[in-house]
C-alpha cells in the first residue's frame, strides 16, 4: 500500500479506536433514559457517575502524560482498548450502580491515563509536520463517523428485545466488541513510534510551570476550553429533555442524540476553514459561535408547548452543530496566545485540567436539578449554558484584543528565554 494511503488508513483506524474506547463511559449521551430505567437510579446518581470518571481522568493526565514518553504508544492503545472492553463487558453482566461507580473510575484510566496521550502522539506522527491540520481534521470527521456508526448498531441492537435490560445489555456488548476489536486493529496498523531523547536545553523545568501559571492569558485560554467543553458536552441532556418534555420517544431522542453527538463531527473541518481563511482567527470565530450558541439557549427558554415536537427536535441540533464545531477547534485558539511551542503541552495540560472540569460537578448539578425540580429544572441547565456561552464569548474578545500584547508578557516573564 502506498505510504499516502497507509497514512490515511493509520489515522481512520484511530478515529475507530478513539470513539470506540468512550462509548461505554458516555453511553448516557445516546441510552440516557434506558440507563436510568434499568439501573434503578436518578439523574443526580446518573451525573455521579461522570464526576468519578472526570475525577479519575484528571488524575492521570500529568502521570499518564510522563509514562507515555517511555512506552510504546502502539502497545500504550492496544491495552488500554482491551482494557476498557473487559470494563465493559464487566458493567453489562452487573449494572450495579455500586459496582459501575468502580468501574467508571477504572474507565478512566483506562481510557485516559495513557490513551489519550498515545493517541494523539500516534496521529502526530503518521505524517509530516506540514500534514498535521489534515490528519487531525481527518481523524475527528472519522471519529464523528464511527462514533454515529457503532451508537446507531447498538441502538438498533437494543430494539431487537421488547425488554429493556436485555437492550441495554446488548448495546453495551455491541460497544465493547468495537473496543476489543479495534485493539487488533491498532496492533495490526500502527506503527512502533521510538522514543527519542530531549535535549537539556528543551527540557521543561518547574520555574516555567510558575511562570505559566501567572500568565493571565493561559487562564483566558484554560476557561476558553472550560466553556467550550461545557457547552458542547451538555447536549446530552437535549435527550432526557425531548422525551420528558417535548414527548417524542426514546428512539427518536436516540437518533437525535447521535448526530448532535457524533455526526456534527464532520463540521469540524469547515470551522477550521472558517477560522483559517475567513475571519483569520480563531477567537474571531469563537466569539460568533459563543454568541451564537448563547442566542439558541435563550431560544430554549422561550419555546412554547405548542410548537411542534419536529422542529423542537430540530432546533435542538442547532447548539449540537455549533458546539461541536467549537470544541473541534477549541485547542488551536491556543496559537494566538502566542505562548512559545516547546511549552504548548504543558499549556495544554493545565488547559485540559480546567477544561475538562466540568465533568467533575455539571452532571452532578444538573442532574440534582431535574431530581428536585423536575422538568423545571431544564430551564436551570439553559440559564446555566446561556451563562457559559456568554463567558466564552467574553474570553475570546480578551485574547483577541490581548493576542499581541501576551508576547510581551511572556517576553518579560522570562518564557522565551
Amino acid at each position: 500500500m502506498k505510504n499516502g494511503l497507509f497514512k490515511y488508513l493509520t489515522v481512520l483506524i484511530l478515529s475507530l479506536a478513539g470513539s470506540s474506547i468512550y462509548t461505554v463511559p458516555y453511553i448516557k449521551y445516546v441510552f440516557y433514559d434506558i440507563q436510568l430505567e434499568v439501573m434503578n437510579i436518578n439523574h443526580m446518581q446518573s451525573g455521579f457517575l461522570l464526576t468519578i470518571y472526570a475525577l479519575g481522568c484528571i488524575c492521570t493526565y500529568i502521570p499518564g502524560g510522563i509514562i507515555t514518553d517511555r512506552v510504546s504508544p502502539r502497545k500504550a492503545l492496544c491495552i488500554s482498548l482491551w482494557c476498557t472492553a473487559l470494563l465493559s463487558t464487566l458493567y453489562a453482566y452487573t449494572l450495579s450502580y455500586h459496582t459501575a461507580i468502580v468501574i467508571w473510575f477504572l474507565f478512566a484510566i483506562s481510557t485516559a491515563f495513557v490513551f489519550w496521550t498515545s493517541l494523539l502522539k500516534a496521529i502526530s506522527m503518521a505524517g509530516n509536520r506540514d500534514e498535521q491540520a489534515r490528519l487531525f481534521g481527518v481523524y475527528y470527521a472519522g471519529s464523528g463517523l464511527a462514533g454515529a456508526l457503532i451508537n446507531t448498531i447498538a441502538l438498533k441492537t437494543s430494539a431487537l428485545t421488547t425488554d429493556p435490560k436485555q437492550g441495554f445489555v446488548y448495546a453495551i456488548m455491541v460497544m465493547a466488541f468495537f473496543s476489543f476489536i479495534c485493539g487488533f486493529l491498532v496492533f495490526l496498523v500502527v506503527k512502533e513510534i521510538q522514543t527519542t531523547n530531549t535535549h537539556q536545553d528543551e527540557k521543561f523545568h518547574i520555574s516555567h510551570l510558575r511562570l505559566l501559571l501567572k500568565t493571565p492569558i493561559l487562564w483566558c485560554f484554560s476557561f476558553i476550553v472550560f466553556t467550550g467543553y461545557a457547552v458542547s458536552s451538555s447536549t446530552t441532556y437535549f435527550t432526557p429533555y425531548l422525551t420528558n418534555v417535548i414527548g417524542i420517544s426514546v428512539e427518536e431522542s436516540g437518533f437525535f442524540s447521535i448526530i448532535r453527538s457524533h455526526l456534527f463531527y464532520l463540521i469540524a473541518p469547515l470551522g477550521g476553514y472558517l477560522a483559517d481563511k475567513v475571519f483569520r482567527s480563531t477567537a474571531k470565530l469563537f466569539i460568533v459561535l459563543f454568541g451564537l450558541l448563547a442566542m439558541t439557549f435563550i431560544g430554549m427558554l422561550l419555546i412554547e408547548s405548542n410548537i411542534s415536537p419536529t422542529l423542537i427536535s430540530i432546533y435542538t441540533l442547532l447548539p449540537g452543530a455549533l458546539g461541536l464545531m467549537l470544541y473541534g477547534l477549541v485547542f488551536s485558539i491556543m496559537r494566538e496566545t502566542n505562548i512559545p511551542l516547546k511549552f504548548s503541552g504543558t499549556a495544554i495540560g493545565i488547559a485540559s485540567i480546567i477544561g475538562y472540569a466540568p465533568d467533575l460537578f455539571m452532571s452532578t448539578m444538573f442532574g440534582y436539578w431535574l431530581d428536585n425540580y423536575g422538568n423545571d429544572g431544564y430551564t436551570l441547565i439553559f440559564t446555566f449554558l446561556f451563562s457559559a456561552s456568554c463567558v466564552g464569548m467574553i474570553l475570546s474578545a480578551i485574547i483577541l484584543k490581548q493576542k499581541d500584547r501576551s508576547t510581551l508578557s511572556l517576553h518579560q516573564g522570562g518564557l522565551y528565554t
